[in-house]
């Protein structure tokens, strides 16, 4: 039996506030991770697409977006991996405080597109049958309609790779097989700490 011509669509902010936020492995090999929970002998891997949005740094953090500029350059290298972009807002609003006592000024961030990206991505892949298998790294409950018509309408199978404590029975029910991604998994799947592209060397950074 032929393997699986295999699609994985990456919610890259649901995997980082799921997973890598609070780690130290946020020098995550996808390619690595994938081929953890996927058996090449039944999957195989021939698009990953990682869906985010350029970051907008903050006074806290000004070095916010040079981090994330080095892993995506670092992601670049691989060839079955494709970034699409949404994009990321940032601006001040004010906002009760929770005591009733009045207003208080903050720094709001918002990832605008992704989701929607990747629904498109996952029905337009369908529609020119480039995949047997998709397989969603996501928990966003937001894209079971999505699943719903690969598997029901187009009758792709689906696998989902949870990065969340926390199980969306919208997107399991559609799920041919299901997996939690675990911290340990992250840990075993990391990149050299040096690469290269056609711009020169990429180097881990040092905070992470």
């Amino acid at each position: 039996m032929n393997p699986l011509r295999t699609f994985v669509y990456v919610d890259g902010f649901n995997l980082y506030y799921g997973q890598l936020r609070h780690s130290k492995h946020k020098w995550l090999d996808l390619v690595a991770l994938c081929r953890k929970y996927l058996d090449p002998a039944r999957n195989a891997i021939e698009r990953i697409k990682y869906f985010t949005a350029r970051v907008v740094p903050r006074p806290q953090d000004p070095d916010q977006n040079i981090r994330q500029q080095a892993y995506l350059r670092a992601l670049a290298t691989f060839p079955e991996i494709e970034i699409i972009y949404g994009n990321f807002l940032s601006h001040k609003v004010k906002m009760p405080r929770a005591d009733g006592s009045g207003l208080v000024e903050v720094i709001k961030t918002e990832e605008k597109k992704s989701d929607v990206n990747m629904a498109v991505h996952m029905l337009n892949d369908a529609f020119k049958n480039r995949y047997d298998l998709c397989v969603l790294i996501s928990n966003d409950s937001d894209l079971s309609e999505p699943l719903r018509i690969v598997k029901e309408e187009l009758v792709k199978k689906i696998a989902i790779l949870n990065p969340h404590q926390k199980t969306s029975r919208d997107l399991k029910q559609y799920a041919t097989f299901y997996k939690q991604i675990r911290a340990s998994a992250i840990a075993a799947c990391q990149l050299p700490a040096q690469l290269k592209d056609k711009h020169g060397l990429i180097h881990k950074p040092k905070s992470w």
